[in-house]
């Protein structure tokens, strides 16, 4: 149940988890430690990473800066990371290297990063088992875009999904998705909330998203997030600008009206503006075949 007031979500593990974050996509481990405690001094306490970002210890870093300065406790910030595919087949060793690269003694929620049907089953179980061990409050799902594959694994799962991060934003609004998991009590978390770098500017600059913001006296940005949480996603938009992770967090002082979000619906073209492939995967910040050794 969302509770915007509160900017919380009870979750199907019947963890709380905040519905505004910052995501660390593209930020480098300095970036990423600066970022996450900006965040976290702003009044952020959702932290969403992943372990093909490469900055997994710098996210560690921005959060033990935090506590140390006595701004949040470790209980009061909820933390979620990914698990790539190439880790698929020793889920065990891919949860406690998570961990160690984040030095946390638990992580909140752990999604994997992509469906990937020869081996996303066991690796969730591996998953499963962490939950039991007390290593995973929650566990989820990314990039599953279609019902039969996200029920693929459900069926094979003895914890659902508590979340399902996808692309999702005013072009691409996940709705068949978002109605197709609400049986299982998931809930659904926005990537490229924005449209993502190099597509921003073209939802920014759209008409009735940036009316809509003149009118009540805020950013397209703004706007934009403040209809995710509207619309009962989670969003977690990514900067490493301090002033950029201040102004997104201000935006669960305002409402849209039902005609606002209305005009906002009939947006939707289906547009995802990311796909997978090894050129776009190069592009990840601090990506690179081997980039566990450096």
């Amino acid at each position: 149940m969302f509770d915007l007031e509160k900017g919380m979500v009870l979750l199907n593990s019947g963890y709380g988890m905040p519905i505004l974050g910052i995501g660390c996509f593209r930020l480098s481990q300095s970036q990423a430690e600066d970022s996450v405690y900006w965040a976290l001094r702003d009044g952020y306490r959702l932290i969403d990473t992943a372990r093909i970002y490469g900055n997994e210890e710098g996210v560690g870093r921005g959060i033990q800066r935090a506590i140390d300065e006595g701004i949040c406790t470790r209980e009061e910030i909820f933390v979620t990371t990914k698990m790539w595919t190439d880790d698929f087949g020793d889920g065990d060793e891919a949860i406690d290297a998570s961990l160690s690269r984040l030095n946390l003694e638990y992580i909140d929620l752990m999604i994997l990063h992509h469906s990937q049907p020869s081996n996303d089953v066991e690796v969730y179980q591996a998953m499963e088992r962490a939950v039991e061990a007390g290593k995973l409050k929650s566990v989820g799902l990314s990039n599953y875009y279609e019902p039969e594959d996200f029920d693929r694994l459900v069926d094979a799962a003895t914890i659902m999904p508590a979340l399902l991060q996808n692309e999702t934003h005013p072009y691409h609004q996940s709705t068949v998705m978002k109605e197709h998991i609400a049986q299982y009590g998931t809930v659904m978390e926005s990537w490229f909330p924005l449209g993502g770098r190099g597509n921003t500017q073209v939802l920014f600059d759209d008409e009735t998203i940036s009316s809509i913001a003149t009118e009540h006296g805020k950013t397209s940005a703004q706007v934009i997030l403040r209809w995710h949480t509207q619309m009962g996603f989670v969003v977690i938009p990514g900067s490493k600008n301090v002033n950029h992770i201040k102004e997104n967090l201000d935006t669960l002082d305002f409402q849209l009206t039902d005609t606002e979000m209305a005009e906002i619906a009939g947006l939707d073209k289906n547009i995802r503006y990311y796909h997978r492939t090894d050129e776009q995967l190069a592009q990840f910040a601090g990506w690179r075949p081997d980039f566990e050794k450096k």
